[in-house]
């Protein structure tokens, strides 16, 4: 296949907003990409086949201010450009970063210039084009379907093919296996132990009375613990532990590995959550916990000085037997064999008055918020459905825009990225403390794209910086902490809320009020 082809689907896809149309352009490319299906299909879900191959943003500005100017006629197939990759990251020595610098220009030299523009974003891990894995997931699922009307292999089904990627977390070997392999292939992957599974996730809801009533008036609903999500994997003594983005942090919580040799299993592949607790039983703050996580810390010292306490709320895997598939009354059953200081605080209800007096006791006792569960919902991990629902309390701020950035995919035109600042009440200046992109409506993106050219006062490729005059409402969980930004305190989970036409920026809340949510430190 050419490397034109793939350019070419993913400026289509990038494109498009249609998901079904996306998902159908996908697919065709899928289907057409015959021996380089691993690849393409790597490519696509925007990862490469050989992970990092040792080429920063450093180099990839040099080579884009070395090259000469693009040749108009597309030559590079997708496997040729697969085996220079392969290249780049074997390259090793005294002289290596000039030598990958040197394969780099000289395969920057063959590329046109959208070429250029596809494998500058890919080999910097910066590949966007508004198809999510969903997405993804959907086209292999629509190649499979067209494939089998061209009788060219078996058809697999949606289902097949997300509870596969579910538990490999891999889309391209999915991807290879679905269409070459269909069902038969697909049904051959299970859980491993230490393979990490991505999680599952939850969805907004506005209160405990509407995530009850979206989930039938029968929910389970357990204490949302702001700590650090983990997997916890267990084959006899041995015990390895993962972060929702699956990362081994073994090393870094004994605690937990020590907690899970206390479980009355021998094998299993449990869910929950590590957070740092107070002498009187409170949580400390995300961020506090966080400190255990940090890549040099002294965990020694921070054990003492911070110890983790460990609660379970799932189970992925117990004893060889896949719970995955099982109710979620009966995995919760199951986790009842577990002493109760490991287990996260749960409750059932069907009546709104008792959902928010479990509400109200959890907020008191310093937790983020509740989890509400479908009692017969599966574990569907990385999906972020309606069988989980999560309620948590919000706080808002009116801030000032000081800027913004031109989005990419879907919003590619459109003025998106919104740069944040509070007043200074001191100087009259304005301080940055974060950026958001969440909650923007379509229309919201057209009307603020406009608003904000017309204050503008520069700008460069990619971001416009503009008057301080808008006030934005934003919606948060809390503020943290942050060396990022100027004033030192980041929001944590920002998200536009409306604009607020009726008010100046000389109304907007200052840093002092922002400062003043912060968590007490240890």
């Amino acid at each position: 296949m050419r490397l034109v082809d793939v350019v070419q689907t993913w400026a289509e896809v990038r494109s498009t907003r249609m998901r079904r149309a996306k998902s159908r352009t996908l697919a065709r490319c899928l289907m057409a990409s015959g021996p380089d299906l691993p690849v393409v299909a790597a490519w696509l879900s925007g990862e490469m086949c050989q992970g990092r191959i040792g080429v920063g943003f450093s180099t990839l500005s040099e080579v884009k201010r070395s090259a000469e100017s693009a040749p108009e006629t597309p030559s590079l197939g997708v496997s040729e450009v697969n085996e220079s990759f392969d290249v780049i990251k074997a390259i090793a020595g005294d002289g290596a970063k000039t030598r990958r610098f040197e394969a780099v220009l000289s395969l920057f030299t063959r590329a046109t210039y959208a070429e250029r523009i596809f494998l500058l974003e890919l080999i910097s891990g910066e590949l966007r084009q508004g198809a999510q894995e969903g997405v993804l997931l959907d086209a292999v699922a629509t190649a499979s379907e067209l494939s089998a009307d061209a009788k060219t292999g078996p058809p697999c089904s949606r289902d097949a093919i997300r509870r596969a990627f579910m538990i490999t977390g891999d889309l391209p070997l999915v991807t290879v296996s679905a269409l070459r392999g269909g069902e038969d292939a697909l049904s051959r992957f299970h859980i491993e132990l230490f393979r990490p599974l991505r999680p599952m996730l939850a969805s907004p809801s506005e209160t405990p009375a509407e995530a009850l009533v979206l989930l039938g008036n029968d929910a389970f609903l357990d204490r949302k613990l702001d700590g650090v999500r983990v997997q916890i994997h267990r084959d006899g003594d041995q015990v390895r532990v993962y972060t929702r983005h699956l990362h081994d942090v073994t090393g870094m919580v004994p605690e937990v590995a020590q907690a899970a040799r206390a479980f009355p299993w021998e094998q299993f592949v449990i869910d929950g959550e590590a957070l740092a607790m107070r002498k009187d039983g409170s949580p400390w703050p995300f961020q506090v916990t966080m400190r255990r996580f940090g890549r040099k810390v002294d965990v020694g010292r921070l054990r003492m000085e911070l110890p983790l306490s460990t609660f379970v709320f799932d189970a992925l895997l117990i004893d060889g037997e896949e719970c995955i598939d099982w109710p979620a009354e009966r995995r919760f059953a199951a986790l009842e064999a577990l002493d109760p200081r490991f287990q996260v605080p749960r409750v059932r209800v069907s009546d709104p008055a008792e959902a928010y007096a479990f509400y109200d006791e959890t907020l008191e006792a310093g937790h983020e918020g509740i989890m509400a569960k479908d009692p017969a919902g599966p574990y569907q991990a990385g999906a972020r459905g309606r069988q989980w629902l999560k309620i948590k309390p919000s706080h808002t701020l009116d801030l000032v825009v000081l800027a913004a950035e031109w989005g990419s995919g879907r919003r590619k035109g459109w003025l998106s990225n919104l740069h944040l600042g509070a007043r200074d009440p001191e100087s009259d200046a304005f301080v940055m403390l974060g950026k958001t992109f969440k909650g923007l409506t379509d229309e919201l993106l057209t009307w603020q794209t406009e608003a904000l050219q017309e204050l503008k006062v520069d700008e460069n490729d990619w971001q416009v910086f503009v008057r301080p005059e808008l006030v934005v409402e934003i919606a948060f969980n809390d503020v943290q902490t942050s060396p990022q930004y100027p004033g030192g305190v980041a929001l944590r989970f920002a998200r536009v809320k409306r604009y607020r036409p009726d008010k100046s920026a000389d109304q907007a809340d200052t840093i002092d009020m922002v400062r003043s949510l912060l968590p007490k430190a240890p």
